[in-house]
C-alpha cells in the first residue's frame, strides 16, 4: 500500500511486490554459469599451475563465484601446512562456459616457513590489545602463514573496544617468532556524508505492519542505536526535518535502494554482497561522523548537529565499505589498502548521486564528496576531479601515498576514476581535472567507467595497491569489452595520468578484435615413468573472427616430450597432445604449460604426475623437488640447511625442465652468515657438483637463471 504525507514510501503484503519497476523485482542474473564457471576454474587450480606461486604443502579452498554480466569470478583461499594463508588468496576469471580467461595473484613467491611459534598465543593477544586504546576483549588468537617474500609466521588477533573514544575492530598480525606488530589494519571504515534532501515526497521499501525493513532487498533495515528497526502503526514516516531520526531512515533506505539498484542495473552486481544481500542501518549516532563497522553502517551527524549525515552520497559511501569488504580479498589489510577502500566509497557514492538522478533523486550529481552536508562548515571533505583543492590531498601518486592517511589516499583512486569517467576536458559541463603527466584523457562515460571499477574490484586480493589495482582494471577492461580497445586504452591513460606505476606483467589489448581461449580436457594425468599420456587441447573464438592458433608445450621436466596432432588448429577446433616419459624420469607433479600462440597468447597448465621413476638423479642418498619460476631460488632441503659432522665428499646433481637453465650452488654456514663453496652455472636445465669439505652446516641453493618448471635435486652427504 502506499500513504503520502511529509515522505511516501512503499509498502507490500507479504510476498507481494509493489511499486518497482519491471527490471526492479528481480535480481542481478549474470549470463554465465556459476557451476560451471567454479568447474573451470577448480580444473586449472587443481594443476597448481606457476602462476599461483604453490608449493606442495600449498592447498587450495573455492569461496564463491560472482557474476557480472557474461564473465565469472571465482575467488580462492590458501593455506600452507593446514595454516591459512594472509596474502595467499587469488581469483579466477572465467567466461560464460568455464574457460579460463585470467587469474588475479598477489603472492608473488612460493611459500617455506617453519610453523612452529616462539611466542604464546596469550602473548600474541597481549600485544594486539595494547593497539587499541580501550580494548574490552579480544579473538582466539588466529596461526597465520602471511604472504610475504617465502613467508612469515604469524598470530592473526582482533581487538575490539573503542580507539581513541570511537568504535574499534582493530586486525593485528603478531610475528609469531618476535612478538612484533607486523600489520594492523581497523575493520571500522570512518566516512562522512551529505545532506538529507531527497526531495519530498520520496518512496521508499517497508513491511506491512509498519517497519522500516526493505521487502525486496535483503538485509536493508533501518533503526536507531539499539539496533532495533523502527516500527510504528501508520505507513508515513518523517517530517523532514533534519534532526528526526525517522527523516533519517528514510534518506537511507531511499539512498541504499538506490545504491543497490545501480550496482544491478549497471554493475551487474546482486546486492551489496553479490549474493543478493544487504545490511542494516542506525541512525542517531552522537558524533559529527559516519562509519561502516563490518556488520552495519551507522550515521551521525553534522558539527552544527542541524543535519543528519544521511542522504545519497553518505550513505552510499558506507554501503561501498561494504562492497569492499564482500569482494575477493576482504576490508583488512595494509594502510594503501584502506586507502583504496575509502576511495571505494567516494567512487559508489558518485555512481549512485548519478543513477538516482536518473530515477527519482533530485540532487544534481557531481564528483564533490559531502559538499552537502557541509560536515564541519568548511564545504566538501575531497574533490574527485582536483583533490589537491583539500589541503594535503595528492593529485598524484607517490611514495608517499602508500603510508598517508587513508582519506587523503584515496585521492589518487578518486582522481582516476574522474579522468576514467570523464576525461581531462570534459564537454559536458563538468570541471577540467589536471593530469600528472601533461596528457590529455578522454572519458568513457560513468557507466563503463563504473563497469571497469567493479570488475576491478571482482580481482582484488588480501594484499592490494595502487599498481595491483591498475593491473586488475587492465585485466576488466579487455575481458569486460571485447574486441574494443577504447576502454583499455582509457583506462591506463587515466591511470598513467596519475603517475601510478605500471606492473611489469599487466596486460595488453589486442586491437584486432580477435581473442581465443585455450583448455585442457583432461587437465591432469598420473603415468608410470617410461608411458605416455594424452590431453585434449580445445579452443573457443571469444571474440570477433577465428584465427590460425599454433600450440607449443613448456616446462617439460627432464626425459619428457611434447607432441600435438595437429600442431596449429583453427580456434574453435582442437588438437590431441601427447606426453611421453622415459624410465629415468624422475618421480614428481610437473605443471607443464601448454601456449596457444595467434593475434594474442593464452596458455593453459597441465599437471603430469609421473610414478615409480629413477628420475636422472637417482641413486642419490636424498633426493629433493620443486618449481621455481625464471628469477627465482629456492633453498634445500630448506633455508636452514643440513648438518655434516665429517670431512669428506659432496656430490650432488640437478636436473630441470627441458628448455630451461637452472643453476645449482652449494652453500656453507660461517658466522658472518652463507657462502657458496661450489656451484654448476651451465646455460642448460641440468648441473652436477662435486665438493671435498669439513664439517659443517650445508644447504643447496636452486636457481633459475631463465625459465620456468619443476626440478629434482639429488645429493650425496659425506
Amino acid at each position: 500500500m502506499k500513504r503520502t504525507a511529509a515522505l511516501a514510501l512503499i509498502t507490500t503484503a507479504a510476498g507481494v511486490l509493489v511499486g518497482l519497476s519491471p527490471t526492479s523485482a528481480a535480481g542481478a542474473s549474470p549470463a554465465a554459469d556459476p557451476a560451471q564457471a567454479a568447474r573451470g576454474a577448480d580444473r586449472m587450480v587443481d594443476a597448481k599451475p606457476a602462476a599461483l606461486r604453490s608449493s606442495a604443502k600449498d592447498a587450495f579452498h573455492r569461496e564463491k563465484v560472482v557474476g557480472q554480466g557474461d564473465l565469472n569470478y571465482v575467488s580462492y583461499t590458501r593455506t600452507y601446512s593446514g595454516l591459512p594463508v594472509y596474502g595467499g588468496d587469488f581469483v579466477v576469471v572465467t567466461d560464460a562456459k568455464g574457460g579460463v580467461l585470467s587469474t588475479s595473484v598477489a603472492q608473488e613467491k612460493a611459500l617455506d616457513v617453519g610453523t612452529t611459534p616462539k611466542i604464546s598465543a596469550e602473548k600474541a593477544a597481549e600485544v594486539a590489545r595494547a593497539q587499541v586504546t580501550d580494548a574490552t576483549g579480544t579473538s582466539t588468537p588466529r596461526l597465520t602463514v602471511m604472504a610475504e617474500d617465502t613467508g612469515r609466521l604469524a598470530y592473526e588477533v582482533v581487538a575490539e573496544g573503542t580507539n581513541n573514544g570511537r568504535e574499534s575492530k582493530m586486525h593485528v598480525f603478531v610475528d609469531a617468532l618476535t612478538g612484533d606488530v607486523v600489520e594492523k589494519s581497523d575493520e571500522v571504515m570512518d566516512g562522512t556524508g551529505n545532506s538529507y534532501y531527497n526531495g519530498n515526497p520520496v518512496t521508499i521499501g517497508t513491511t506491512a505492519g509498519y517497519s522500516m525493513a526493505d521487502p525486496t532487498r535483503t538485509g536493508i533495515r533501518c533503526g536507531g542505536q539499539n539496533g532495533t528497526t523502527y516500527t510504528k502503526s501508520t505507513d508515513s514516516w518523517g517530517n523532514g526535518s533534519g534532526t528526526d531520526l525517522e527523516t533519517a531512515c528514510v534518506d537511507t533506505l531511499f539512498a541504499a535502494g538506490q545504491e543497490w539498484d545501480m550496482l544491478r542495473d549497471w554493475l551487474s552486481r546482486n546486492g551489496m554482497d553479490g549474493t543478493g544481500g544487504g545490511f542494516p542501518a542506525r541512525v542517531g549516532l552522537s558524533d559529527v561522523n559516519a562509519y561502516w563497522n563490518g556488520s552495519y553502517t551507522n550515521f551521525g551527524h553534522s558539527q552544527d548537529n542541524k543535519r543528519q549525515a544521511t542522504s545519497i552520497d553518505v550513505v552510499a559511501h558506507e554501503y561501498g565499505h561494504s562492497v569492499f569488504q564482500n569482494t575477493p580479498g576482504g576490508s583488512t589489510g595494509s594502510n594503501e589498502k584502506g586507502g583504496l577502500n575509502e576511495s571505494t566509497g567516494d567512487i559508489f557514492g558518485t555512481l549512485t548521486e548519478h543513477y538516482a538522478a536518473e530515477h527519482g533523486g533530485t540532487h544534481t550529481p557531481d564528483y564533490a564528496v559531502g559538499e552537502q552536508v557541509n560536515l564541519v562548515g568548511s564545504g566538501p571533505i575531497r574533490y574527485m576531479y582536483k583533490p589537491s583543492l583539500i589541503s594535503g590531498d595528492p593529485d598524484c601518486y607517490s611514495s608517499s601515498v602508500p603510508p598517508m592517511e587513508v582519506h587523503s589516499a584515496a585521492a589518487i583512486q578518486n582522481h582516476w576514476f574522474y579522468l576514467l569517467a570523464e576525461g581531462s576536458n570534459p564537454t559536458n559541463g563538468n570541471p577540467a581535472s589536471p593530469t600528472c603527466n601533461s596528457s590529455t584523457v578522454t572519458g568513457v562515460g560513468i557507466q563503463k567507467a563504473g563497469k571497469i571499477f567493479m570488475g576491478t574490484l571482482n580481482r582484488k586480493t588480501s594484499t592490494w595497491t595502487h599498481t595491483l589495482a591498475r593491473k586488475a582494471s587492465l585485466a576488466a577492461a579487455i575481458e569486460l569489452f571485447p574486441g574494443s580497445c577504447t576502454e583499455y586504452n582509457a583506462t591506463k591513460a587515466a591511470w598513467n595520468a596519475v603517475s601510478v606505476p605500471a606492473d611489469s606483467t599487466e596486460p595488453s589489448c589486442n586491437t584486432s578484435g580477435n581473442d581465443f581461449s585455450v583448455s585442457l580436457n583432461p587437465a591432469s594425468a598420473t603415468v608410470t615413468a617410461g608411458q605416455q599420456t594424452t590431453t585434449t587441447v580445445a579452443t573457443q573464438t571469444t571474440s570477433g573472427s577465428a584465427q590460425s592458433v599454433a600450440l607449443t608445450a613448456s616446462g617439460l621436466p627432464a626425459g619428457v616430450t611434447a607432441s600435438f596432432n595437429p600442431s596449429s588448429v583453427t580456434s574453435g577446433g582442437s588438437s590431441t597432445l601427447t606426453l611421453t616419459t622415459l624410465t629415468t624420469t624422475a618421480s614428481n607433479a610437473y605443471p607443464i604449460t601448454v601456449t596457444g600462440t595467434g593475434t594474442a597468447t593464452h596458455t593453459a597448465t597441465f599437471t603430469l604426475n609421473v610414478t615409480g621413476g629413477t628420475g636422472p638423479c637417482g641413486g642419490k642418498q636424498h633426493t629433493a623437488t620443486g618449481t621455481l619460476t625464471s628469477g627465482a631460488s629456492a633453498y634445500q632441503p630448506g633455508t636452514s640447511g643440513f648438518q655434516v659432522t665429517t670431512s669428506g665428499t659432496h656430490t650432488a646433481c640437478l636436473a630441470g625442465p627441458s628448455g630451461t637453465d637452472f643453476d645449482l650452488y652449494l652453500q656453507k654456514q660461517g658466522i658472518l652468515g652463507w657462502t657458496t663453496v661450489a656451484s654448476s652455472l651451465s646455460a642448460s636445465s641440468n648441473e652436477s657438483i662435486t665438493y671435498n669439505g669439513t664439517a659443517g652446516t650445508y644447504r643447496y641453493r636452486v636457481y633459475s637463471y631463465s625459465g620456468s618448471g619443476s626440478y629434482t635435486l639429488g645429493y650425496d652427504n659425506p
